[in-house]
């Protein structure tokens, strides 16, 4: 077996931090769990029990400059622990990278599995609310059990596994330099849209005006979950495969190591053992 660090960092997202420590601890081990603090005035999550919390100066306060400053800081603190560890996930704390139940291997066993010269990614499902079918999320109750659509979204097709030191890009998007390898098994589901209550809360908040982003986040996050309220969901499961290639052959002209899609918006119902990884 590898041994395997995870990483993030995040501010004013404590639900969500609870849930990553209460997702990666069982798997990797709480005291190989990393949390940076964006800013001196948060507080410990209350369910982070042995993992690793820091708190560091504010990363920023412009969108741009805080994702660069702080993907800067998380590389570095990933080059560091790759001296004692074999692998490392970085993923922001709303998102769990998961292999498929149909390995019969959980996350560990399955990274360990893999030849990962430098990075590997899991397949982007943004994971939102079904405004006809869902009601909002209950927060005492596992998330996935409430929600059944994802977007297939290229932003969450991440590099998020690094077996070397090397420098993220902004929000895990993508590694500087180098390549990238959609694997097979692995998903990464984005869980930040999954309350649409949550969502507007959220965009009208003062930290999102401060730092500039309520256009960005309307139009990146809100319209996650109108595309899945709107849009007929693809049941067949081989939408996986076709995506994984679109991904891999189509990428964007400005960035040829990131993922691209031709500019598909594909909405799927999640596999039922997606599902039971409450």
């Amino acid at each position: 077996m590898k041994k395997i660090a995870a990483i993030t960092m995040a501010r004013n997202d404590e639900f969500f931090l609870n849930r990553w420590v209460a997702y990666y601890g069982p798997l990797l081990g709480e005291e190989n769990l990393y949390i940076y603090m964006d800013g001196l005035d948060q507080k410990v999550p209350a369910q982070a029990g042995r993992a690793n919390v820091t708190l560091v100066e504010k990363q920023g306060i412009k969108v741009v400059d805080a994702e660069n400053r702080r993907l800067s800081f998380l590389s570095d603190r990933a080059a560091e622990l790759l001296k004692r560890y074999d692998l490392v996930i970085g993923t922001d704390s709303d998102e769990c990278l998961m292999v498929d139940p149909d390995t019969g291997m959980n996350l560990p066993q399955y990274l360990s599995s893999l030849d990962i010269r430098t990075s590997v990614s899991g397949l982007g499902l943004d994971v939102g609310q079904h405004l006809t079918h869902e009601q909002p999320l209950d927060k005492s109750r596992p998330i996935l059990p409430q929600r059944g659509y994802a977007l297939i979204n290229t932003r969450f097709t991440k590099a998020s596994v690094i077996a070397k030191p090397v420098r993220w890009g902004r929000g895990f998007h993508r590694i500087r330099g180098h390549n990238f390898h959609i694997d097979k098994n692995l998903y990464l589901l984005h869980l930040g849209n999954t309350d649409y209550d949550a969502l507007l809360a959220k965009y009208r908040h003062p930290d999102i005006i401060a730092r500039g982003e309520q256009k960005h986040f309307k139009r990146a996050r809100m319209r996650v979950v109108h595309d899945i309220t709107e849009k007929q969901a693809v049941v067949n499961e081989r939408i996986f495969g076709i995506a994984r290639f679109l991904q891999t052959w189509f990428r964007p002209i400005y960035a040829w190591n990131k993922p691209g899609m031709l500019g598909l918006r594909i909405v799927v119902k999640l596999p039922e053992r997606f599902r039971r990884l409450a």
